[in-house]
């Protein structure tokens, strides 16, 4: 850009009380007599720094953001790195101080830089695994999942294990298979199909042998084994029950955790992700975690949330005490529980009965496993607390619960606990996420992905507490946007796209679906950075650009919020140019 351009940037700064050549007269130095040598330099790049204010509850722009009649203007074009922090934000003209013989200069062309992206409701050990599995992602039959499977069990040796993943199990859930047809095709080798989102699967006979699964089998509470009239097993399992097929599998060693875990974090680092929030870790994960940040392997910042149905990880944390200090690769200080189920495959909790099954309202709270004592006793010590709600009666059940704790340990309320999903609210409990200080955790997504069935499983009232984006933002809610991945695509495009339109990837509904409940274009891009790192404790370290704070930085080649802006179905034209994960270029597309 012109230096012509250089004042209007620097006036902008001035406004929001940024002004970088007073930081360099206080470090004893100024631009004229030089300053230390940066070890990055980004230049001719549209910078964002999100150091404004937040946007109004209805969305409008700060009067202190970059933001005019004419649209969204960067407020920087260079970022200068040094010792893992940012060091300078401002015009190209001044950045040229930090330019030294060692630094690394990268001309962005125009490219848009962003506070680094978080996705902060992640499985990555399943990522990684699904990296080796047969894909059944937008599957459209029985016949072609089945095909799929027969084709790789005739690439393995009779005997082994085949594990699939991705069929909708919402929306199949009106016409889910039995195991004839795959039983037929692959006889020699137990097979394990996983749902979209985990709440289903489909064994054939072999599995259903080797888990011991019979017609006397009784289902674990929360769970479900469907049968033919005959009472005979169908190979369907639901809800908790899936992990009679799941506990069958053969372990899996340290090493290869290892090695899915690394392959599933440099993925998102190709995605634009400088961190992910792990929901739900248990030992062998833990260990595979804290291995590698120990061998300085981690490309990436990982959050980790304990998983509550490890009782022994649990007292081992309890007798440590939260991890509080954010500096490392690894932080854990959050214990991840379940009230209920999910909504497509009906195991959601309701307040009232489900709209396509009369007498059926789901099961939740202690019933579905939640461990009330065990979770008061984590939120007590100082662990942060994210429970997956997805019903209404979940929601309300998991509010309850944590109101409950507030009066027996008041300081428990400054661990900015979290509800995962809070899919469904009823109306009277949307301004007791505010009341509680609870951070709404939500999947964009997920609302453009259930949009097909899930009005048939809530009625066209109730839907319209459901994915309530804005309701939750006008009641002053902390909100943080997520994938769930690999329930849903992570693609950071896809999830803007549908935060900002309400729409799926075919662009559909043409004016999007509960259009009401749409983002602005900085309120998806704070949910996935600023929103974040809040979540995460570090909003005092990152996800803002400034001096002092990490160098956790995203470069993408659209404007986010321009094109989400005026021509948001645009964004799935984006691309991934650099992740910087503290300072360091975790991934650099090989074009650039």
């Amino acid at each position: 850009m012109s230096d012509s351009n250089g004042h209007a940037y620097a006036s902008g700064l001035a406004r929001r009380g940024i002004c970088f050549l007073v930081l360099l007269a206080a470090a004893g130095c100024t631009a004229e007599t030089g300053v230390e040598p940066a070890d990055l330099l980004l230049v001719n790049g549209r910078v964002y720094t999100f150091a404004w204010d937040d946007p109004a509850l209805d969305g409008t722009p700060a009067a202190n953001a970059p933001f005019d009649a004419d649209g969204w203007h960067p407020d920087a074009e260079a970022v200068a790195v040094r010792n893992h922090e940012i060091v300078f934000v401002g015009s190209d003209r001044e950045a040229q101080a930090y330019r030294g013989g060692e630094t690394e200069v990268i001309d962005l062309a125009g490219s848009t830089v962003l506070p680094g992206f978080v996705d902060s409701h992640t499985h990555i050990a399943n990522l990684g695994a699904n990296l080796e599995r047969v894909d059944l992602v937008d599957v459209a039959s029985e016949a072609e999942m089945v095909r799929r499977v027969a084709a790789r069990a005739a690439e393995v040796e009779p005997g082994e294990w085949i594990v699939g993943w991705g069929w909708d199990e919402g929306a199949w859930a009106d016409r889910y298979p039995d195991n004839r047809l795959l039983s037929e095709r692959v006889p020699d080798n137990p097979v394990i199909l996983r749902g979209l989102h985990g709440f289903a699967v489909l064994g054939n006979r072999k599995a259903f042998e080797l888990a011991g699964i019979t017609a006397d089998t009784e289902a674990p509470v929360g769970g479900e084994i469907r049968f033919d009239p005959h009472g005979e097993p169908t190979g369907i399992l639901v809800n908790n029950a899936t992990d009679l097929l799941d506990d069958a599998l053969p372990e899996v060693t340290q090493a290869r955790l290892e090695a899915r875990v690394l392959a599933a974090l440099e993925a998102m680092a190709a995605s634009g992700y400088v961190a992910v929030h792990e929901a739900g870790a248990d030992a062998a994960l833990m260990l595979a975690f804290e291995n590698l940040e120990r061998e300085g392997r981690l490309p990436i910042k990982v959050y980790a949330m304990l998983s509550h149905s490890d009782e022994g990880l649990l007292r081992e944390w309890l007798d440590r005490g939260p991890d509080t200090d954010p500096e490392g690769m690894l932080t854990t200080r959050c214990v991840k529980a379940f009230y209920d189920g999910a909504l497509g495959s009906r195991g959601a909790k309701l307040l009232e009965e489900y709209s396509d099954m009369p007498g059926h309202t789901g099961v939740g709270g202690e019933e579905y496993g939640f461990d009330a004592r065990g979770m008061a006793e984590m939120m007590a010590a100082g662990f942060q607390l994210a429970t997956h709600a997805i019903g209404d009666a979940a929601n309300r059940g998991t509010l309850d619960f944590i109101e409950s704790v507030y009066r027996e340990h008041p300081d428990a309320r400054n661990n900015r606990h979290r509800i995962e999903h809070a899919q469904v609210v009823h109306p009277d409990d949307f301004e007791r996420f505010a009341e509680l200080d609870i951070i709404a955790s939500m999947q964009p997504p997920h609302a453009v992905e259930d949009k097909t069935w899930a009005e048939d499983r809530l009625g066209p009232e109730r839907v319209k507490g459901a994915y309530a984006w804005r309701t939750l933002r006008r009641e002053g809610v902390h909100l943080i946007f997520n994938s769930d991945l690999p329930g849903s695509d992570h693609d950071i495009f896809y999830g803007l796209h549908a935060a900002i339109t309400r729409r799926d990837k075919d662009i559909q509904p043409p004016g999007g679906w509960y259009p009401e409940q749409r983002m602005t274009a900085e309120e998806a891009v704070r949910g996935y950075s600023v929103w974040a790192a809040y979540s995460a404790f570090v909003e005092d370290r990152t996800g803002v650009l400034e001096p002092g704070r990490w160098a956790d930085i995203t470069v993408i080649d659209i404007d986010p919020l321009v094109v989400g802006s005026t021509n948001p179905e645009e964004l799935f034209d984006g691309s991934v140019e650099l992740t910087i994960v503290g300072g360091e270029v975790v991934y650099r597309r090989e074009s650039r």
